[in-house]
């Protein structure tokens, strides 16, 4: 099984970036599961969701506590929600930023990478949601899923103008991140 925690902030899309990459998974005929952790969350405050991908059916209902993968949609929550907690020897951690970031929180044996998915969602999509700009990301750093995959996910949860933007969107965080690796 392959466990996800996405960290950000109220009105990032933190949650909708769960349920998509549970969507991309199951139309690649995986199992999946995708929620959020609630508290008093308002807009700006930090919010967590969680994603497991797996070949077989998935029973667990507990939050991610030791993930394969961390989503930064939002680095000043890094220190504050202990982002990198548990995250396993050989895991992924994607960060939104234009730069990169120092591993300075004592993480070894982990893929941590940068992309600048809020400056590539202003770009194209005119508003700092970073969301299904990740995911794109995350399908070339990972490799769990395909691009094509959340592709078609973006489309389950927008459409119109909106799903082709954070498609392009998704794609060129993609291509940058292929890049880089």
């Amino acid at each position: 099984m392959f466990q996800v925690r996405i960290h950000g902030r109220g009105g990032q899309g933190v949650v909708t970036a769960a349920e998509m990459l549970s969507i991309a998974a199951f139309l690649e005929g995986k199992h999946a599961q995708a929620f959020p952790s609630f508290g008093s969350e308002r807009m700006g405050a930090p919010v967590v969701s969680f994603c497991r991908i797996s070949d077989r059916e998935i029973r667990l209902r507990e939050p991610v506590q030791e993930p394969n993968a961390v989503i930064i949609q939002d680095r000043t929550v890094i220190g504050p929600a202990k982002a990198f907690q548990g995250i396993v020897k050989g895991g992924y951690a994607l960060i939104n930023s234009p730069e990169t970031i120092d591993n300075d929180w004592g993480i070894d044996d982990v893929m941590v990478k940068c992309v600048g998915a809020t400056e590539i969602a202003l770009e194209h999509i005119g508003k700092p949601l970073p969301n299904a700009v990740l995911l794109g990301s995350f399908a070339a750093l990972t490799k769990i899923i395909r691009l094509e995959s959340v592709l078609e996910a973006i489309k389950t949860k927008f459409s119109g103008a909106i799903a082709e933007k954070n498609s392009e969107a998704a794609k060129i965080a993609h291509d940058r991140l292929v890049l880089l690796l």
